[in-house]
C-alpha cells in the first residue's frame, strides 16, 4: 500500500543519511524525501539511487541475523543490474557473478541485484537455493544419487527438459529462472563459472578415491532483497565457506550426503555404539579434510574458531557506533565445537532489522521444486 512503502522508504531514506551523509545539510534529506514520495504518489513504486542501493544491500548483511560473518558487511560488492529483467539475461549475469565472486580462488563478496517487482509487473525468480546446487536423483528403490535436499528441484528441471548430468553425486544444476509471466525456464552454468575443490584427507589423501567435490562459491540466490519497501526478488549474493557448512552439514547430515558412516569406516572406527564417539569422531576428520582441500586449492575459506572470534570483534564494533546488532543463536553457534567458541557462551538480542535479505514461502518452495499454485 503507498501509506506503507512512503513510510519504509522515508526510514530508509533517513538511515542512510544518517550514517552516509551525517554532515550533509538537512535540506538535502528532506528534497530526497520529497522526489520520492512523488515517485510513490505518480508510480506506486521508487527508484534507488545507485548510493543508496549499495548501502542498503550492505546493510542488509549487516542485519542478517543467521550470519556469523558480518566483520566484513562494508566489502560487499554490489553489481548494479536493475535494468534486466528477462530470464536468459539473468542466467547470463548469475554465470558472470560467479567468475567475478570466484576470482581465481580469492573469494569476493559480492551481490548481483536484478529488476525489482513493480505495481505493474513480477520481476522474474532465481528458484534455486543457491547458484551453484548439486542434483539429487530419485532412485525406484527410494535412493537418492548426489544431494537429497534438491531432489525436488532436480526432478522439475529434468521435468523442463533438462537431459540431466552424467550421474555422479556432483551433478552441477542448471539455473532455474522464472520469467516475469510466471513460467521457469532452464540453463546450464558454463564449466568456467562453477569453480570447485576436490576433497581429501591430509592423511592418507582419502576422499579423493570417492569423488568428493564441492563448490566454491556459497551464492544465496532463493532470498529477496527488501530496501526500503521495494522487493529485489533476484539478488544472488555471496561470502565465503566456514568450513562447518560443508563438513559439518552438507557433507555430515544425515538427509544430506550422510557421509560421517563412511568416513568411520575408512578410519576403522567402532561405530558399534554411540558411546564411542564415533560420530564426533569422523566429523572433526571430515572437517579437517574440507579445511585441508581448499587451502591446497588456494580458495578462500574461514574456520569456525576464527569467524567466532571475529564475529565477536564485529559485535564491539557495531555497539561503539551505537548500533544494535541482532543474531539467532542456532545459527551463530557453529554446528561442531560449539562450547569451544566464544559465540557460544552469551546471549543475543534477535530483533530484525531492514533492509534485509528475507526468505518468502514462495520462494523456499520453489527451492523444493514444487510448482506455482
Amino acid at each position: 500500500m503507498p501509506g506503507t512503502l512512503n513510510r519504509q522508504a522515508e526510514e530508509f531514506i533517513l538511515l542512510h543519511h544518517r550514517e552516509e551523509h551525517a554532515a550533509a545539510d538537512t535540506g538535502d534529506t528532506e528534497r530526497r524525501l520529497a522526489v520520492v514520495r512523488a515517485e510513490i504518489a505518480a508510480t506506486g513504486t521508487y527508484r534507488h539511487s545507485a548510493a543508496e542501493l549499495v548501502f542498503g544491500a550492505r546493510v542488509a548483511w549487516r542485519n542478517s541475523n543467521r550470519c556469523i560473518g558480518r566483520l566484513y558487511w562494508r566489502s560487499l560488492r554490489v553489481r548494479d543490474r536493475r535494468d534486466l529483467g528477462e530470464a536468459p539475461d539473468i542466467a547470463r549475469e548469475s554465470a558472470d557473478h560467479l567468475r567475478e565472486a570466484g576470482n581465481g580462488g580469492r573469494i569476493r563478496p559480492l551481490i548481483t541485484v536484478f529488476a525489482p517487482d513493480t505495481p505493474g509487473r513480477r520481476a522474474p525468480r532465481i528458484w534455486n537455493e543457491q547458484l551453484v546446487r548439486y542434483a539429487g536423483y530419485a532412485t525406484a528403490d527410494g535412493r537418492v544419487v548426489g544431494d537429497p535436499r534438491n531432489a525436488g528441484i532436480t526432478a522439475l528441471a529434468l521435468r523442463l527438459g533438462w537431459p540431466g548430468g552424467p550421474g555422479t553425486p556432483f551433478d552441477v544444476l542448471p539455473l532455474i529462472v522464472q520469467d516475469g509471466e510466471g513460467t521457469p525456464h532452464w540453463y546450464v552454468l558454463p564449466d568456467d563459472a562453477v569453480l570447485e575443490v576436490e576433497l581429501r584427507h591430509p592423511e592418507g589423501g582419502w576422499g579423493a578415491e570417492w569423488g568428493l567435490r564441492w563448490h566454491a562459491v556459497p551464492a544465496i540466490s532463493c532470498m529477496c532483497l527488501e530496501i526500503g519497501g521495494i522487493c529485489y526478488p533476484s539478488a544472488p549474493f555471496n561470502g565465503w565457506y566456514m568450513g562447518t557448512e560443508i563438513g559439518a552439514r552438507n557433507l555430515a547430515d544425515t538427509d544430506r550426503y550422510d557421509l560421517l558412516p563412511r568416513v568411520a569406516e575408512r578410519l576403522g572406527l567402532d561405530t558399534s555404539s554411540d558411546r564411542s564417539l564415533w560420530k564426533d569422531r569422523a566429523l572433526v576428520e571430515l572437517n579437517r579434510a574440507v579445511l585441508h582441500s581448499f587451502d591446497r586449492a588456494g580458495i578462500t575459506m574461514s574456520d569456525h574458531h576464527t569467524e567466532s572470534s571475529r564475529f565477536l570483534t564485529h559485535l564491539d564494533r557495531e555497539e561503539a557506533k551505537g548500533r544494535g546488532v541482532g543474531a539467532d543463536w542456532s545459527w551463530i553457534v557453529p554446528p561442531i565445537s560449539g562450547a569451544a567458541t566464544p559465540v557460544f557462551h552469551r546471549t543475543y538480542d534477535t530483533t530484525e532489522r531492514r533492509p534485509a535479505y528475507v526468505h518468502h514461502p514462495e520462494a523456499l518452495a520453489h527451492t523444493r521444486g514444487e510448482p506455482l499454485v
